[in-house]
């Protein structure tokens, strides 16, 4: 495979490196056999050369690992006495882990590039660290508040007031307003943080809009994806935990917490003052009704309905949701039925 071809094309990533082999193990928590050896890169098993290093977590691919000609593998302890000679194994029990680790450092984000774009608009109140990087038609409101090393894309739109960290990846085309926000943040293009939230007072003459008084909080090392909406809260505020990652077009309504480490995958919708633990994971599409309590670790399956609470480490899936062994019996039970309609009755034959 050309150098152009493989994984990182230069020009849209960058890169770093060569590394020694020390290095890359420590990152992975293994030992160095060759601690000198130096990599230059990361690649596939089927198109790695002796100069990149590779990994195997998928015991489906295991059949490329005996061809492969990287120069050094990232394998679970079960796969180590298969990594072909001339490969340095690099043995962890979290194959994956460790490949997400070591590629980040051959191929780093790029640092903000200090300065502000001449089509910029910067309200005078504006506190922006000198390191900040402020991209073409991007907009930063009065006593706006941005730390250090932030990266604020072109046509971002910082509104009046609003915090935002160090180390922050703010993408083109993000409004953000009625926010707090920690370091190392991420907002995918797209995304809306502190708009109103969905509250009315519903009278006999209609519905009358509540005023939205809270604020959005994001933890530190928070991701966002592309064209997520997070409502600011009601009278109390809305809070994305650390470590949160939410993928594109979530709907996060008004005084929704979610604790610290959960995903959130693609078009899931939380509806407001539902407070979700530590290290959910709620599948696409998932819905949650509102002012429910999902404990800690607890797994919500794709398309599930979710209108009571889930205690912690469960497992649900189905609409309304259920316990998944649960909802699967259901499905075996409906499938019999459905088999033994139109069946002749062997009662009837025998008469």
């Amino acid at each position: 495979m050309s150098e152009s071809a493989k994984p990182g094309d230069p020009r849209f990533f960058s890169r770093a490196g060569p590394f020694q082999l020390k290095v890359l193990t420590e990152l992975a928590g293994a030992a160095a056999a060759e601690p000198d050896r130096e990599i230059h890169g990361v690649a596939p098993l089927q198109s790695a050369g002796p100069e990149d290093v590779s990994f195997l977590d998928n015991r489906r691919y295991a059949d490329l690992l005996a061809a492969t000609k990287a120069g050094a593998v990232i394998v679970h302890p079960d796969f180590a006495a298969k990594v072909p000679a001339g490969a340095a194994a690099i043995v962890t029990p979290e194959p994956y882990v460790a490949w997400a680790r070591i590629s980040a450092l051959f191929h780093p984000f790029p640092a903000a590039k200090p300065g502000i774009h001449p089509s910029a608009i910067i309200e005078p109140s504006a506190s922006i660290d000198d390191s900040v990087e402020v991209g073409a038609g991007a907009y930063i409101g009065a006593n706006a508040e941005i730390g250090a090393g932030t990266i604020i894309g072109a046509l971002a739109v910082i509104q009046e007031g609003v915090v935002i960290g160090k180390n922050c990846r703010i993408h083109p085309h993000v409004t953000v307003s009625h926010a707090v926000i920690g370091n190392r943040v991420v907002l995918y293009p797209g995304v809306r943080i502190g708009q109103d939230g969905f509250g009315f007072a519903i009278g006999r003459t209609g519905f009358t809009p509540v005023r939205q008084l809270g604020r959005v909080l994001i933890g530190d090392g928070a991701e966002i994806g592309a064209n997520t909406c997070i409502d600011r809260g009601s009278a109390q505020d809305t809070v994305i935990g650390p470590g949160v990652h939410i993928d594109n077009l979530v709907q996060i309504a008004h005084n929704v917490n979610i604790g610290a480490n959960t995903v959130i995958v693609a078009q899931a919708g939380i509806s407001g003052s539902t407070i979700i633990g530590e290290q959910v994971q709620i599948a696409g599409q998932a819905g949650l009704t509102g002012h429910l309590t999902i404990g800690k670790g607890a797994r919500i399956a794709a398309q599930s309905g979710v209108m009571t609470d889930i205690p912690a480490g469960s497992d649900v899936m189905g609409s309304p949701s259920q316990p998944i062994k649960t909802y699967f019996r259901e499905v075996a039970t409906l499938r019999k039925l459905a088999a033994s309609r139109g069946k002749p009755n062997k009662a009837r034959e025998t008469e």
